[in-house]
């Protein structure tokens, strides 16, 4: 049984805009290297991510009861580069004419 009494916390996801709050102030008895289950997560969520900030996709995880399976990997950065190619030929002047 844990003896960590409630606190109030704002939960925010790791982009940190200014409205991106996942919860605010919730009262959580928690610890340092708790896990906490977010049932909506929103853009956080697969279905609603996006690669803004090269943020890399999330894992889908399954959770039933005491079980829970990963059904999708989170993604890496190097999955995020995948098909990217260098222009090796292509300098700051010819890419803008103006200068």
């Amino acid at each position: 049984k844990r003896l960590t009494p409630p606190i109030a916390v704002d939960v925010v996801g790791p982009v940190c805009e200014t409205g991106d709050f996942l919860g605010k102030d919730r009262h959580l008895a928690i610890e340092q290297g708790d896990y906490l289950a977010i049932f909506g997560a929103g853009a956080y969520g697969f279905t609603m991510a996006s690669h803004y900030n090269s943020r890399p996709h999330p894992a889908e995880v399954l959770v039933n009861g005491p079980e829970h399976h990963t059904i999708r990997s989170r993604e890496t950065l190097a999955d995020l580069m995948r098909g990217e190619s260098l222009l090796g030929s292509l300098t700051l002047s010819s890419a803008n004419p103006s200068q």
